[in-house]
């Protein structure tokens, strides 16, 4: 039996890698003979550092920088095995991970320091950025990150704005004399599993900016704010952004990268899987394990699992997602290529001791499912 095992990581419990070393160890208890290939992969959000850069043999560097609120930190970036593509994960400058719960304000957090690490990059001499957009802390329409590559954003009294979407809407001039000058050679890629416009009731705003700390009326005034961004960035470059597909992407970052770098936006787990040569390893697959922390009906929109499944059922290749949770509609994943779901929970148990154990929770669900599929073998 071929097996090849792509899951995601389980968002604060395993990594990408571990978790694909858990689904190997729960095959070998019950198939020893079974070929297993891992391939652990991610969709633009936490884990792209490690499918891209790891599991192509590359190099990661670290780089001061600055956070949400502009305080000093140091951020993990690589390059891939190509020597060739850095990659960054926006979340390690500007991810809400940075900011504890009782400071999250979205009004005031900015992606200059993602800015930072892509002219980092560019100061090593790569000319191929992918840029990670999932979970950000930002709602700024990645003026910040522009801002620290040379970029400078002027209130009507040619004062410089200070940092955060909320101050977007003091915006009336963009000063573009002063931008790096490597941007016009660079191919900036943003890779994320959303594609959400930037403005509008589907907009980055409406739609992340809660679980980022925005109150119903921040989320007004921070959709307001990014309309007039938009305006500007319209009339002054003539580029249309408010309702591109993806533009809403990590508060906006996608925005900025199309508007500011030329970047332009790929779904995540596309991309990871062109990479990796997903197509090449299924090709004689028996079966593909995939996962994640949790799967409900939000996963069915280009996350990790589903990527895996399209193509996995393109080659006629069985679908097994083991998730760390089930949530309301995740049933909704069988009609996107999917045969089977199970989850990691054996008995009730509270969520931290899920987490604390999905190790082994994982050694063990896959030990059941490969249980089952010999049953349908043997009839």
């Amino acid at each position: 039996m071929k097996v090849v095992i792509a899951p995601q990581a389980f968002k604060g419990a395993l990594s990408g890698a571990k978790a694909a070393e858990a689904i190997a160890a729960g095959i070998r208890l019950v198939i020893p003979e079974a070929k297993t290939t891992l391939l652990p992969v991610a969709d633009g959000g936490d884990g792209t550092l490690e499918a891209l850069v790891e599991n192509t043999n590359g190099h990661v560097f670290t780089s001061h920088v600055n956070d949400p609120f502009m305080n000093p930190i140091k951020a993990d970036w690589g390059v891939m095995g190509d020597g060739e593509t850095a990659v960054i994960e926006m979340a390690r400058a500007s991810g809400l991970v940075l900011v504890p719960p009782e400071k999250r304000d979205p009004r005031h957090t900015t992606t200059f320091g993602t800015g930072q690490l892509i002219k980092e990059a560019i100061a090593h001499g790569y000319r191929r950025i992918i840029v990670g957009m999932g979970g950000s802390a930002t709602n700024d329409g990645g003026a910040g990150m522009a801002k620290a590559l040379g970029v400078r954003f002027f209130d009507n009294t040619g004062t410089d704005l200070p940092a955060g979407g909320a101050f977007l809407s003091e915006l009336k001039s963009i000063d573009i004399s002063s931008i790096n000058p490597s941007l016009r050679d660079t191919n900036i890629i943003a890779a994320s599993d959303v594609t959400n416009p930037l403005c509008g009731a589907e907009g980055a705003s409406a739609i992340y900016g809660p679980q980022k700390g925005a109150t119903s009326t921040m989320v007004g005034e921070l959709d307001s704010a990014l309309l007039h961004y938009a305006s500007i960035v319209e009339q002054t470059f003539g580029i249309e952004v408010s309702e591109l597909p993806g533009a809403g992407a990590a508060g906006g970052l996608g925005a900025g990268l199309i508007a500011f770098a030329n970047g332009r936006v790929q779904s995540g787990i596309d991309l990871v899987c062109d990479v990796l040569s997903m197509d090449s390893h299924l090709e004689g697959a028996d079966l593909v394990i995939t996962g994640e922390g949790k799967v409900d009906h939000s996963t069915i929109y280009d996350k990790a699992p589903i990527g895996v499944a399209r193509r996995a059922k393109a080659l006629g290749v069985k679908v097994l997602i083991i998730a760390g949770g089930l949530g309301r509609g995740y049933e909704d994943v069988y009609a996107h290529g999917v045969d089977a779901v199970t989850c990691i929970s054996d008995h009730p148990m509270p969520l931290r001791t899920s987490i604390q154990s999905t190790y082994p929770l994982l050694v063990n669900a896959t030990a059941r499912a490969m249980r089952m599929l010999l049953l349908d073998l043997a009839r």
